[in-house]
């Protein structure tokens, strides 16, 4: 933007600034702009859309170092020190949610880069997402949607025979706030639910409509396996070889999670060698998912491309508290500061 002199008499002689640079990181589907009215930021910030992934740090550096402003989406870019002590004019990092996983905030806040955070709307569908993605990919393993969709395209006709849900055990793993909802989806299904997790109690589980189980029965009795907890250092890997060796042959472990929580090379192996039946994978150990990963071609793998939250109830959610968030600081007045 050109720069010009104002009035002497009425200024002081300053002069105009450059218009802020704000990025929207990761919009894959192009559809930001439709999920918010971003009018608001008319005149006060020049608004950019990034439609892919960016390798952190290196490539990100380059992209985002003329930016001001960083809205995010979920965690689809890291921002570890590396990367944020690379981008000289950042001043603020919008997240959508109530945490960044992969935000160094330390780092953030040494540089004085305010970070804000998005609402949770009760009531408006937010958060179902995820659960209900994990229904269909249960549903999609019982029925071998995918392949006889597949078939449907090439001009065959009914190559499988399907299983129910109704009458089989489903393992959840961890129950919070989304683990209780596929817990009560399930049961609608008239699936009996067993749980698990490092801390639960029996008290929690019987709220959930669950029966608590150690870990290895969860896994040796269940025919759907669902993974719900949090990725750190303590669950990272928390299911690998031998919670998949404990599996029946006919089971599916599905992970709507992080991809992360499941030790890559094991289920690489139990898949390949079809000691369970298969798996719903909507997380992936590195994302987007690289074009030549081998899971990609294991027929008894059903893979969607992180898509739990991508429902237009969240976006919206996310992209109004977004412009909320930037006009609150441009004004001086930044509101839901992550602490």
């Amino acid at each position: 933007m050109a720069r010009g002199r104002l009035q002497p008499s009425k200024f002081n002689s300053a002069r105009l600034q450059p218009m802020l640079r704000l990025a929207i990181l990761d919009d894959y589907a192009s559809v930001a702009l439709q999920m918010a009215d971003w009018s608001p930021l008319d005149g006060r910030c020049r608004v950019d859309v990034i439609d892919r992934a960016l390798a952190v740090p290196d490539e990100a550096a380059d992209v985002l170092a003329p930016y001001d402003v960083l809205c995010h989406l979920r965690e689809r870019t890291a921002m570890p020190r590396a990367l944020i002590e690379r981008l000289p004019q950042l001043k603020l990092v919008t997240i959508t949610g109530a945490e960044h996983r992969t935000l160094d905030l330390q780092a953030a806040r040494e540089r004085g880069i305010v970070v804000c955070h998005s609402a949770n709307r009760p009531g408006s569908g937010q958060g179902q997402g995820t659960p209900e993605l994990t229904l269909g990919l249960m549903l999609a393993l019982a029925r071998s949607i995918a392949h006889e969709h597949g078939g449907m395209r090439a001009g065959a006709w009914q190559t499988t025979v399907g299983t129910t849900l109704f009458g089989r055990t489903l393992g959840v793993v961890g129950l919070g706030r989304v683990g209780r909802r596929v817990a009560e989806l399930a049961r609608a299904f008239g699936m009996d639910v067993v749980a698990w997790s490092p801390n639960m109690t029996a008290g929690q589980a019987d709220a959930a409509g669950a029966r608590l189980v150690p870990k290895h029965e969860l896994f040796a009795s269940s025919d759907y396996v669902s993974l719900h907890l949090v990725l750190g250092d303590r669950s990272r890997g928390i299911v690998g070889a031998a919670e998949l060796a404990a599996m029946k042959p006919t089971a599916f472990i599905v992970n709507t999670a992080r991809g992360p929580l499941i030790d890559e090379a094991a289920l690489m192996s139990a898949l390949a060698g079809r000691r369970i039946a298969g798996a719903g994978l909507d997380v992936f150990w590195n994302e987007p998912l690289a074009w030549d990963h081998p899971v990609r071609a294991l027929p008894n793998a059903v893979l969607t491309p992180h898509l739990g939250y991508v429902v237009e109830e969240s976006l919206r959610a996310f992209y109004e508290d977004t412009v909320e968030n930037v006009v609150a600081w441009l004004d001086g007045k930044p509101i839901r500061i992550v602490v």
